[in-house]
């Protein structure tokens, strides 16, 4: 049974790629210091599941912690790298927070794979690396151009770092450049987490179609697309899970280099098509108001998937009606246990 060390494995796409893991026969073992989740994902996991998982609270910022804990348990065949900010108009607000948590965690992380020969490293990047693109799709040969934000940034300069630290280890890895990650688990049971105002458009309209919140933002609807508002590419977070766990499973078939990956369905949706996407998908009539655009934005963008279908055998299986249903399935599931007020 494989073993696999995910850090930030409380958190939305962690508990999701766990539950993956687990259900595929992989052991699977958390680090998360919880300063942007609460653990509970845990019990969710085991409900769906059956089995529970360990999470171990330490900060990766803190070197001696990390490689005491490496030291005393460093037998995994791989590692799951989600444990970041990833907040864009925090990162803007604060810039140096984000450069000290993104970055020296990922380094002392590193230190830790390559001291105790750690086979296979996936990193949990994002399109934001490729920052403002006139042309579409966007591919993993597309240039890098400048991040349109610190949160952008520090996901580049880890990239840059997998790639300088490749030649001198033997392990293998591989950088999914993720899109816009929305929706939960069928059952419910696990979901994105917003117990403060959410920052993603997602827990944005759920929350809203619960009175959460009075009203969902739109961020502007002056830019140059088909209806004035953003476009993006929404995937849904099982699917990305699941090539998580294909991207490992390629890895142990022999590559030994840094292959980076677009995950994304290849469709881009605007804004306001999600929010009627969720309307009619739900049955839920959305109070919602054009406000100003937001600092770090991207006007347009949406991948090519042709790598993860032929690299990784990894096609999208959920539509975007199912991402809405699967959210709102697990909004309101999560507003009942009380979680949060």
């Amino acid at each position: 049974m494989p073993r696999i060390l995910v850090t930030g494995g409380c958190g939305y796409i962690g508990s999701h790629t766990m539950v993956d893991l687990l259900e595929n026969g992989y052991d699977v073992v958390s680090i998360d210091n919880l300063s942007r989740s609460d653990g509970s994902s845990l019990k969710g996991i085991e409900q769906i599941t059956g089995k529970r998982v360990v999470n171990h609270k330490i900060d990766l910022c803190n070197k001696q912690a990390l490689d005491d804990f490496f030291r005393l348990d460093h037998r995994f065949d791989g590692v799951v790298h989600f444990a970041a900010f990833k907040a864009v108009g925090e990162s803007v607000e604060k810039p140096l927070v984000y450069f000290t948590n993104n970055v020296v965690s990922h380094i002392n992380l590193l230190e830790c794979v390559t001291r105790y020969k750690i086979p296979s490293f996936i990193f949990s990047s994002s399109c934001s690396v490729y920052g403002d693109i006139d042309k579409m799709p966007v591919s993993e040969a597309t240039p890098v151009n400048a991040a349109a934000s610190p949160y952008g940034r520090t996901k580049q300069m880890c990239e840059e770092i997998l790639f300088d630290t490749a030649p001198s280890t033997d392990t293998g890895f591989v950088s999914l450049r993720y899109f816009n990650p929305v929706g939960a688990h069928p059952t419910g049971l696990i979901g994105e987490k917003s117990t403060e105002k959410p920052n993603n458009l997602v827990p944005c309209i759920t929350q809203s179609a619960l009175g959460l919140m009075p009203q969902v933002v739109v961020h502007g609807d002056d830019y140059p697309t088909r209806d004035g508002t953003c476009i993006r590419d929404y995937v849904h977070v099982m699917d990305l899970a699941r090539a998580h766990r294909l991207a490992f499973e390629k890895i142990q078939k022999g590559r030994r280099k840094v292959e980076v990956v677009n995950i994304g369905t290849g469709n881009g949706v605007s804004v306001l098509e999600m929010v009627k996407t969720f309307e009619k998908t739900t049955g839920q009539k959305l109070n919602y108001r054009i406000g100003p655009r937001r600092a770090g934005d991207v006007v347009t963008i949406y991948s090519d998937t042709t790598k993860a279908n032929k690299l990784l055998d990894w096609k999208p299986k959920y539509t975007v009606e199912d991402m809405m249903e699967t959210a709102w399935k697990w909004e309101q599931h999560y507003r009942r246990q009380g979680v949060a007020k």
